[in-house]
């Protein structure tokens, strides 16, 4: 039975690894558990809405102690240009994913618009261009003649174009957005198409119910949906206490369970942490996700410490 369970966690590793040695493979872009404290990651019509200058550094690892598993790393700085309702965003990403490094530039441009005194709808507009490595020698292949096998990718260009759109108050939101509009053949020797970029689309809603004058409650949804790839649904619940402390828990449907906490270290200064565990059968085989984040949050036009959205 242990050897059993050695080969079975193994084959795990095996199509993680290989993955993107087979014929065609979609590419999912990164899941990230807390998506809600930088929206612009999948929605350019969010850059700028915060009215500061917002600097946000993430790091996730997923499946730990899982060999070739998936880890991301991304950089953000959004910011609003005066009062014209514009607003732009710079994002960097480095994914990994076993034998594979996928690093993507990316930049945004929105323009928001006052519906009322309340509301203003986004919209906004994204520019990325992708470079993908696959070094092969770090697999452990099994047929050496697979013509995917013989050469390393290196440095593999593609561009893309993304849109999307944000409604908002201090208090409700709801986007919708498609960051990657093309899809693209990452790598193609007229040999074998090694992995496609299809469209991936988001929709995410929250609200912000204010349980005492110390206490917010938001809870939140995130859907996305992307063709080959079930859909998937993440649903959270965060709580702030005296604009200070932030607690929530998090499900991904069908597919994991997380804590959230965060906490406002200094004025413009906040700190995240995530952790999953999964509720699946691969759960035997890993130790959980981590992810953790860093946001500074500079010339605040609202003169507060944190935006009061709490998104």
């Amino acid at each position: 039975m242990k050897r059993y369970n050695s080969l079975k966690k193994w084959s795990v590793c095996a199509l993680i690894g290989l993955g993107v040695s087979f014929g065609v493979y979609a590419q999912q872009d990164p899941q990230y558990t807390q998506y809600m404290y930088n929206h612009a990651n999948i929605n350019p019509a969010y850059s700028g809405s915060l009215q500061t200058l917002s600097i946000y550094g993430q790091y996730r690892t997923q499946w730990v102690g899982l060999e070739g598993s998936p880890k991301t790393a991304n950089f953000s700085v959004t910011s609003p240009i005066g009062e014209t309702g514009l607003g732009v965003g710079v994002h960097f990403k480095n994914d990994q994913l076993g034998a594979m490094i996928d690093n993507t530039f990316s930049i945004d441009v929105s323009y928001s618009v006052y519906l009322n005194h309340d509301y203003q709808l986004a919209f906004g507009i994204k520019g990325s261009g992708n470079l993908l490595d696959v070094d092969y020698s770090r697999l452990h292949v099994f047929n050496t003649t697979d013509p995917v096998t013989q050469k390393n990718i290196d440095n593999s260009f593609t561009p893309n174009i993304g849109t999307g759109v944000f409604l908002y108050s201090d208090k409700a939101y709801v986007g919708f957005s498609i960051p990657n509009l093309l899809t693209t053949t990452r790598y193609d020797d007229n040999v074998v198409s090694t992995m496609k970029q299809k469209m991936h689309y988001y929709l995410t809603a929250g609200y912000v119910f204010d349980i005492h004058e110390s206490v917010k409650l938001k809870p939140a949804l995130l859907v996305k949906a992307v063709q080959g790839a079930p859909l998937q649904a993440d649903v959270s619940l965060n709580t702030l206490v005296k604009e200070k402390l932030t607690l929530g828990v998090a499900y991904r449907w069908d597919a994991s369970l997380s804590a959230l906490a965060g906490f406002q270290v200094a004025k413009g200064l906040f700190v995240g942490y995530a952790y999953d565990m999964d509720t699946t059968e691969l759960a035997r085989y890993n130790n959980g996700s981590h992810e953790v984040f860093l946001k500074f949050d500079l010339f605040n036009k609202l003169k507060r410490t944190h935006t009061p959205r709490f998104f």
